[in-house]
């Protein structure tokens, strides 16, 4: 049996999603649980780690609810994988495993060990370095931000970094797992990606219609923040 554990972040009220995710992991040989998420529609006020004024000149716009309710799901999932100290596959609630999912992770987790963060999903396509071929699949770093965070193992270790560098929260989650300058992990990825997503409707995306487009002095100022960020700040707001 692999060490690993797995946990699936999952709302309480999306019975549907719950259904769709037994019916994917009862193909494989996995021990798995479901991890509570936390609710951002349900958060009364945003949590003490939100920096708004620094997503408010950086982004333009607030952080969805969802939004944080999804980066705190996560920091619960790395403090399950420090406490009981394994190495521990994420999931969101919407995936879909290809074929070479479970080799994927047997080559991982025997075979190649020189890693602390590893994607094993993304959503938009990127270059990338191959740090490492095994068989038919390639361990690579990925030169731009590749998107999404629906799957991914992290290492008690690497867990226990991510908690200390997600005090204060002022981008979504998937950028902060990439943003290397702050956290100092380094996220390489498997290709081809072994999971990918469903089509289920994002609990965050479906609140995103409201949000009309920057534009004009607004969009201008948002653009100077950001250049001086990524100048001055140790940690600025885009990771690559």
């Amino acid at each position: 049996m692999l060490n690993l554990q797995t946990v699936v972040i999952s709302l309480l009220r999306s019975p549907e999603r719950r259904e769709k995710v037994k019916a994917e992991l009862v193909k494989t040989k996995l021990n798995w649980s479901f991890l509570d998420a936390v609710d951002g529609a349900k958060l009364q006020s945003p949590p003490p780690e939100y920096q708004a004024r620094k997503v408010k000149r950086l982004l333009g716009i607030d952080m969805l609810p969802n939004e944080i309710g999804c980066f705190l799901s996560h920091k619960k999932a790395w403090q399950e994988c420090l406490k009981n100290n394994q190495p521990t596959l994420i999931f969101e609630d919407d995936f879909i495993l290809l074929p070479h999912f479970e080799r994927t992770l047997e080559l991982l987790l025997t075979e190649f060990h020189d890693w602390q963060l590893i994607r094993l999903q993304a959503l938009a396509p990127t270059q990338h370095d191959i740090v490492k071929t095994i068989g038919e699949i390639s361990i690579v770093k990925n030169h731009e931000d590749p998107l999404g965070a629906t799957a991914y193992i992290v290492k008690p270790a690497a867990a226990k970094i991510l908690i200390e560098h997600a005090k204060d929260i002022y981008e979504p989650l998937d950028h902060f797992l990439e943003h290397e300058r702050k956290h100092g992990i380094e996220f390489l990825a498997v290709k081809p990606y072994p999971v990918d997503i469903s089509k289920v409707e994002s609990t965050i995306s479906d609140q995103r219609d409201d949000r009309k487009p920057i534009r004009g002095l607004k969009k201008k100022l948002r653009s100077l923040s950001r250049v001086l960020d990524r100048i001055f700040s140790k940690d600025p707001w885009f990771p690559k």
